[in-house]
């Protein structure tokens, strides 16, 4: 089963430079044992995130329009406090050489980050978040190159007014049928979260629940997003493939509600939208 490629240019020429520095690391707003973080005090303050996870296919949709206005529209519509997002164009021609990121965060009047995969039709392509609340900091997380195209994560502390942070991490894997990459990726990923108890991780897995990826992840993560409610993805019209996912460390957090909303038109990929109880370690 093909997964969806990255850059949809159909030519390898365009692939002209691979991100020049990223730092191998995440935000540790704490400590925890492999085993998995303890579980919460039950007289903690609980707050609700809804966290949107989309891949917007570099702001054009299933019918060919490039429209970063449906995009947010979409996001504005959901109500996310956080947003990741993946296929983002900064500064490439094909899109106008529109800072896709920022304009985004215009749009929706919320704070943003970009990271870049690489350069791309004389600017860069990668993956952003958008956040309701400031962002602290952000760190690019290295990850194993694809034989297809680089990638990377992106980590960006969010502060939560009132209360504390949290660590929100953006991903996007390989999409190659055979899933070495993709495994090497997930792997390295894991490791750079593995000490932190309060994280949020949202992407496109280019993987399904059960493959030794999404199996791997499922160690120390809970799948927001439960089976047998509706959870594919791809393609945004007839979706059969369950590749998008909202996750969340297993006794900070607790699953309110989440879904696949029914956008079929303004990406290739439909958004993961999950509501999560957030519980504040005293």
């Amino acid at each position: 089963m093909r997964r969806r490629a990255g850059v949809s240019t159909g030519s390898s020429g365009t692939r002209r430079g691979v991100l020049g520095t990223v730092f191998a690391a995440a935000l540790l707003l704490g400590a925890c044992g492999r085993g998995g973080p303890a579980e919460p005090d039950a007289s903690a303050a609980v707050d609700v995130l809804r966290v949107l996870t989309y891949n917007i296919h570099h702001g054009e949709g299933a019918d060919g329009v490039l429209d970063l206005e449906r995009i947010a529209g979409v996001i504005n519509g959901a109500s996310a406090d956080l947003v990741a997002l993946q296929e983002v164009d900064q500064g490439a021609v094909r899109t106008g050489g529109v800072d896709q990121a920022a304009e985004l965060g215009r749009l929706t009047g919320m704070h943003h980050a970009f990271a870049p995969f690489m350069e791309f039709d004389g600017g860069r392509y990668g993956l952003a978040i958008l956040s309701k609340h400031p962002i602290q900091s952000t760190q690019v997380i290295a990850l194993p190159t694809g034989r297809h195209e680089p990638r990377t994560a992106l980590a960006a502390e969010v502060m939560i007014p009132g209360r504390a942070s949290v660590t929100f991490v953006c991903a996007h894997l390989d999409w190659l049928e055979s899933d070495t990459e993709r495994f090497a990726q997930a792997e390295a990923l894991a490791r750079s979260l593995e000490e932190d108890p309060g994280v949020v991780l949202a992407g496109d897995f280019n993987d399904v629940p059960g493959s030794r990826t999404m199996v791997l992840f499922g160690e120390t993560f809970t799948d927001a997003v439960k089976r047998g409610d509706g959870r594919a993805t791809y393609p945004s019209d007839r979706p059969r493939e369950e590749i998008d996912f909202v996750m969340y460390r297993p006794g900070y957090a607790f699953v309110g509600g989440a879904r696949v909303l029914g956008e079929e038109v303004a990406s290739d990929h439909r958004p993961v939208l999950a509501t999560l109880e957030w519980v504040w370690s005293k």
